[in-house]
């Protein structure tokens, strides 16, 4: 019973290293660049959503 868990076990982190041989880390120009790109965007979204946000608070100012 030990030995086919120990085998499993052992199975499971050859697996595991074959995969993490497949997988190919972003150099750091290209992370400092989707970084850039995500904080941009998040600027962007909370500009547009702070003018959003007044221009419906002026219109429901006006209707009430």
């Amino acid at each position: 019973m030990f030995t086919r868990l120990r085998l499993a076990i052992v199975e499971f982190f050859g697996d595991v290293k074959s995969e993490l041989k497949k997988v190919s880390f972003p150099t750091s120009h290209e992370t400092m660049g989707s970084t850039m790109v995500v904080i941009v965007f998040c600027v962007i979204m909370s500009v547009y959503l702070s003018v959003m946000d007044a221009f419906l608070v002026w219109l429901v100012g006006k209707v009430i």
